[in-house]
């Protein structure tokens, strides 16, 4: 694999993380995953705000704009022979890089950038899912940052694979839904839509945000509001979003049938409509 590492192309083999570098030790860096079609980068430009927004947040400078990145994409894509495949992942790393030993970011800081490419599996029909043990801290700086600190889910998607499950439901520490372990969650009440709020823990999600828009422009009833177990085990339907899945429904939950909703379909083919003609050309 070639990778693109701090503005230079290199064999995977030949690309060095220093052993000081504060996302390998203490997980102090921001990741994007941004889908590719047939050679376009999907909502490139959400991915690169979001990215910046935390980058702010966090006191990292970004070493490379938009365009720099987009060039850095379209070359790991290009050299990894997957331009031209019908779906394929970038992923953009950021790290404060290396610093002494400790907690205190360093004064004079020069970050580490990576970006990555290789193909994309082709989304599942539907998912199962089960309820995490643990929960998601809503209060936490990171919660709504793409960040790598990733523990939780880890262990949620674990726990998922050992019961048998595809996925995993995270709740918050006050019992309210949050998200699956990479994916933000929609449910269905009848023909009305809804999703947990930002303050519930919700990672920004560029794809939850775009079926906001894309439901609301057709005219559906969508509210973000904090969603109680109850409310979700009584759902009319529930689908999970994120950049490489798109929209999927759950078919069972905790070993429950989840019911098919018809307007889930719908809004499946308007986003895959969307995204086709909003994808960023690579070069």
């Amino acid at each position: 694999m070639i990778v693109w590492l701090n503005g230079v192309f290199l064999d995977e083999s030949d690309a060095a993380i220093m052993p000081g570098d504060r996302g390998f030790l203490l997980g102090d860096g921001l990741f994007e995953t941004v889908l590719v079609r047939r050679g376009r980068l999907v909502l490139f430009e959400a991915h690169i705000a979001r990215l910046e927004a935390g980058a702010r947040a966090l006191g990292i400078p970004l070493p490379a704009m938009e365009s720099g990145l987009a060039f850095a994409c379209g070359g790991v894509l290009e050299r990894n022979n997957l331009a031209n495949a019908q779906s394929a992942s970038v992923r953009i790393t950021l790290t404060r890089g290396s610093g002494p030993r400790g907690l205190l970011p360093p004064g004079d800081m020069t970050p580490t950038l990576l970006v990555t490419a290789s193909p994309a599996a082709t989304p599942p029909a539907s998912l199962t899912a089960i309820i995490a043990t643990g929960r998601r801290n809503e209060l936490s700086p990171s919660a709504n940052l793409k960040a790598l600190t990733y523990l939780d889910s880890v262990l949620a998607k674990q726990e998922a694979r050992g019961r048998g499950a595809d996925e995993a439901i995270l709740f918050n520490t006050h019992g309210a839904l949050a998200c699956a372990t990479a994916a933000n969650v929609f449910i269905w009440e009848g023909d009305q839509l809804a999703t947990p709020p930002l303050s519930d823990g919700v990672l920004p999600g560029i794809v939850r945000a775009t079926v906001i828009e894309l439901a609301r422009y057709m005219e559906m009833i969508v509210v973000e509001e904090t969603v109680s177990l109850e409310r979700l085990h009584a759902a009319d339907g529930i689908f999970l979003t994120n950049s490489l899945i798109g929209l999927v429904p759950l078919s069972s939950l905790e070993s429950r049938e989840v019911p098919s909703h018809g307007l889930t379909g719908r809004l499946q083919a308007a986003y895959e409509l969307f995204i086709d003609d909003e994808a960023h050309p690579v070069s």
